[in-house]
């Protein structure tokens, strides 16, 4: 991960209360020391185009600059900033400090609507927050703001590795080369299943076997599947992590069906099930842009992602289940069961998944593609219940925030795809905002 460079840019006019705003100036300074220290900042309020212009001048181009109205300043501020960088920019908002029929002390928020419409009038699109430093709403709207920056970096240096192609008549898993860069900026390496199995059958034992002790460690009932299929295993588990450390891949998306079946003799679902816990994030049937919808929740939580299929609509709980044949990660098995292997509930063979997903705070997403070649983003947030396992292979029930049932008629009617990442935790403000800055349409349920 490539290093965000944040800039804090505090303005004011010396014609203000001096006293205030710089007791607003340590407050923010605190804030950003106890967040993100790492943040490029000047040694005092600036209060001139000259002071500013020198600021602007010593520093790298930031991956983010926060734009902090201390008190109230005109618009050529806001052009000096423009004409040095071109950066995404946090204009920030601070209360005034004191309402008591007397002296305007900041008058911070003039100063926003100034700079905003100078933004607005260059085709500059901002994010915006109201709130002193000391404020938890503030305070999480500005480290939503950087992370979203982090992981829109972050998809630019991204590496997203794809095996072999779509099934037959899964036409959204396929992504060319120029749209992936378009939309997010990473790139695609490719490598052929007939490759990478025949990898796999040229391994030595002492190459794959930590591979089977370690799924041993945090499968139950590995030892149930048949010797010569753990093997396999192993084997191809071998084979895709050299294919990933090769290429500096941190997504994947991966061929499953027939060929691991018909091929091999085993799927390939317990190999992706392991990736994506060690944070290579594994799609199936070769779907990208769901691996890439995994990658953008791993980025803004640091645990594994889930991936799956709507598969039932419960309109009595407001639910939807979400279900996969067999490639969850471990860690994202319920706590009374834990990750077991079985074996795929169509072809019979294993190791595959079986669990039901453990409850919590979950958000839903899918990075989409639409007619015109532009993408969108799907969001739901909601509640993984504490429920038993659904069906063979992987599942979740999740009640939503909204309605379950206009959810799954207009996420059918506005053409969804039918692979969806989640993950554990509300990240819905941060993928919106990541969305602002990758200029996509978000569809929220």
């Amino acid at each position: 991960m490539v290093k965000l460079k944040v800039a804090f840019i505090p303005i004011g006019r010396i014609s203000f209360h001096l006293e205030s705003a710089n007791y607003s100036l340590q407050k923010s300074k605190a804030m950003f020391n106890k967040i993100f220290p790492e943040v490029v900042m000047p040694t005092e309020l600036l209060t001139t185009t000259e002071m500013l212009n020198d600021f602007l001048i010593s520093i790298e181009k930031p991956d983010l600059i926060i734009l902090q109205n201390t008190t109230f300043v005109d618009s050529t501020f806001a052009a000096e900033v423009l004409h040095h960088f071109d950066s995404p920019i946090l204009l920030w908002t601070l209360r005034e400090p004191v309402i008591d029929g007397g002296r305007l002390r900041l008058n911070s928020l003039t100063g926003a609507f100034s700079a905003g419409n100078l933004f607005y009038n260059r085709g500059k699109k901002i994010e915006y927050v109201f709130g002193n430093p000391d404020e938890v709403g503030a305070e999480l709207k500005i480290l939503a703001v950087i992370k979203a920056c982090q992981v829109c970096k972050n998809l630019q240096k991204l590496t997203i590795g794809v095996v072999g192609n779509a099934p037959p008549g899964f036409y959204f898993s396929n992504a060319l080369d120029s749209e992936v860069q378009n939309v997010v900026g990473a790139k695609l390496e490719y490598i052929e299943v007939r490759d990478i199995i025949n990898k796999a059958k040229l391994l030595e034992v002492q190459e794959y076997e930590s591979y089977i002790g370690n799924a041993h460690n945090n499968i139950k009932d590995l030892d149930k599947i048949p010797k010569e299929n753990v093997d396999k295993f192993g084997r191809l588990a071998a084979a895709y992590s050299a294919f990933v450390k090769e290429k500096g891949i941190k997504a994947l998306a991966s061929r499953c069906w027939p060929d691991f079946f018909v091929d091999y003799a085993t799927p390939v679902c317990g190999v992706l099930s392991g990736l994506t816990e060690e944070g290579i994030v594994a799609s199936c049937e070769a779907d990208v842009y769901g691996a890439i919808s995994m990658f953008i929740l791993r980025e803004f939580t640091g645990t594994a992602p889930y991936f799956g299929d709507p598969v039932s609509l419960d309109e009595n709980k407001n639910s939807i289940i979400f279900w996969h044949c067999g490639a969850g990660a471990c860690s994202l098995a319920h706590k009374n069961t834990g990750a077991k292997a079985g074996v795929h509930p169509n072809r019979k063979i294993g190791p595959t998944m079986e669990f039901g997903l453990k409850p919590g705070r979950v958000t839903v997403i899918r990075l989409g593609r639409k007619p015109d070649g532009t993408f969108r983003m799907f969001v739901v947030t909601g509640e993984a219940l504490d429920e038993p396992q659904k069906f063979l292979g992987t599942s979740v029930e999740v009640k939503v925030d909204t309605d379950a049932a206009e959810i799954v008629n207009k996420a059918v009617m506005d053409g969804w795809e039918p692979h969806f990442a989640l993950v554990y935790g509300d990240v819905k403000e941060e993928i919106k905002i990541l969305c602002h800055l990758l200029n996509l349409e978000v569809v929220e349920y």
